[in-house]
């Protein structure tokens, strides 16, 4: 559960990194090219591949933990105390299937429209223009704002994903764990922040 999370929070490092491609650059090309590249790339594939399969083990593993927290506690505390239990740990499996329905859509809106060929081309053969449908769809207001909250509702599900990830791997004491917290919200920080940038900017343009 953990490895995969931590797999999947470099990913998403990657993943801004080249969408930021698409503000930073007056030329769309730059960023269709740098997708085409990540697309048909024989080693980027193969780490798709994992990719994948890392988002399938996070949510098969997080469904396993989420059923034996219920058949371990069947009932509700009748009285309800303050812990140490953080409410982004508390609301953990509510921001998941809230990020899940959002990357299902995602994908759908983009991965498998340029998997399948449903993106307009470029005048560089194979290269589709990705960027073109990202600038159409956050011109779109409704849309903007339903990105917007659904990369809140990670950074709700990140900020305590990165911490424990690092806790069950046994990194957890009072000299890395104070670092771990700062690196988790400037993490999350970084991550939201950027994703969020990028349909505001391109709706305000």
């Amino acid at each position: 559960m953990s490895l995969a999370g931590l797999f999947l929070i470099t990913f998403l490092l990657v993943h801004l990194g080249i969408n930021l491609l698409v503000i930073l650059n007056d030329d769309p090309m730059v960023f269709n090219k740098a997708a085409h590249f990540m697309g048909t790339n024989k080693l980027i594939k193969v780490f798709e591949i994992i990719l994948f399969a890392g988002f399938l083990l996070h949510i098969i593993y997080a469904l396993i933990l989420q059923v034996q927290n219920w058949l371990a506690r069947p009932h509700r505390y009748s009285k309800m105390t303050r812990s140490e239990t953080s409410a982004f740990s508390r609301w953990m499996i509510h921001t998941a299937v809230i990020v899940l329905t959002f990357l299902v859509i995602h994908l759908v809106d983009f991965y498998f429209k340029a998997k399948f060929g449903h993106v307009g081309s470029t005048p560089e053969p194979g290269v589709h223009d990705l960027a073109t449908l990202i600038l159409e769809k956050f011109e779109i207001p409704g849309y903007v704002i339903f990105y917007i909250a659904a990369f809140i509702f990670l950074g709700f599900h990140l900020i305590h994903g990165f911490q424990s990830a690092f806790k069950t791997l046994g990194i957890n004491n009072k000299s890395y764990t104070p670092i771990i917290q700062v690196l988790s919200i400037l993490y999350t920080v970084i991550v939201v922040g950027g994703f969020t940038a990028i349909p505001l900017v391109i709706y305000f343009q």
